[in-house]
């Protein structure tokens, strides 16, 4: 049986020093190693707080170049030593340009290779298009453990383009780093349940696991993070799951050779129309 064991890490990342939150997320990495996670998934953009909420030219230093990133070389550290993989989303500078980025780390420390956020938001409080480039990688899947895993970024995970986009590439495991809270033009707008729905539905339709990993706590402007972390299974149904304060590592095996039956199974591939679908590959 081929089996994957994964962790979504959950945690306040609100430390103005880089390296408390670097240290932060370690520890909890550390921990999901323990527990027997072959693949550790931390949130987007771990390194400080999340910095889009105000456009800021100053935050710009915030980026660094692939090969000097801290957080990225903090992650290939553990990676190695833990023999671990370890999906790591930063801010990069890339000569005058900027993306949000995922930086796929495998068990020997090495970087597979990188992905860059292709659906950028810009609202209040996630102020991402003054900050990133959309990217321009297409999406990504990586073989890690025996297992093909695709990864988006954030407002890609309400997408389901991208999904299916990396089931076709092979995908067996979706993976999706979020800094996700309030929405300040609304105090009682709560997104968290849609929010979750949507990966939900990504699971179900391409019948195979999803794992997010969020953080929590109040940053800049009161901007309020929800957590909800969680692993779901081929059906969309939770395997783990956090509510909106919890600090910690969510763990779960996957059984991939019954996923991939159920996916056999299901259709959904097998049924496709692609010739029906040129009106999703139009601008307006």
């Amino acid at each position: 049986m081929t089996q994957l064991s994964v962790a979504a890490l959950q945690l306040a990342l609100n430390s103005s020093d880089a390296a408390d939150n670097i240290a932060a997320v370690s520890a909890l990495v550390e921990q999901a190693a323990a527990q027997g996670a072959q693949v550790v998934l931390p949130p987007e953009l771990f390194a400080g707080p999340y910095f889009c909420v105000t456009e800021d030219e100053a935050r710009f230093a915030l980026a660094h170049t692939l090969d000097s990133d801290p957080s990225v070389k903090a992650m290939q550290k553990l990676a190695k030593g833990l023999g671990i993989a370890i999906p790591t989303s930063f801010f990069e500078r890339e000569g005058p340009h900027y993306y949000n980025t995922l930086a796929m780390i495998d068990a020997q420390g090495e970087i597979l290779g990188t992905y860059r956020k292709s659906h950028i938001p810009d609202g209040p409080g996630y102020e991402e298009k003054y900050y990133f480039r959309p990217g321009n990688t297409g999406f990504k899947v990586w073989d890690v453990f025996g297992t093909r895993i695709g990864v988006g970024v954030c407002w890609d995970q309400w997408y389901p383009e991208c999904a299916r986009a990396m089931a076709l590439m092979g995908a067996q495991v979706l993976f999706y780093p979020t800094a996700i809270g309030s929405e300040p033009y609304d105090a009682d707008l709560d997104t968290s349940r849609v929010w979750r729905r949507a990966m939900l539905g990504h699971a179900a339709s391409n019948c195979m696991p999803v794992i997010a990993a969020n953080r929590i706590g109040v940053e800049e402007n009161d901007q309020a993070f929800y957590g909800h972390s969680f692993i779901a299974n081929e059906w969309g149904d939770f395997l783990a799951e956090y509510g909106a304060q919890e600090t910690g590592v969510l763990v779960a095996t996957l059984d991939l050779d019954a996923a991939a039956r159920h996916r056999a199974g299901m259709g959904f591939f097998r049924d496709r129309r692609p010739q029906l679908y040129t009106r999703l590959a139009q601008d307006i």
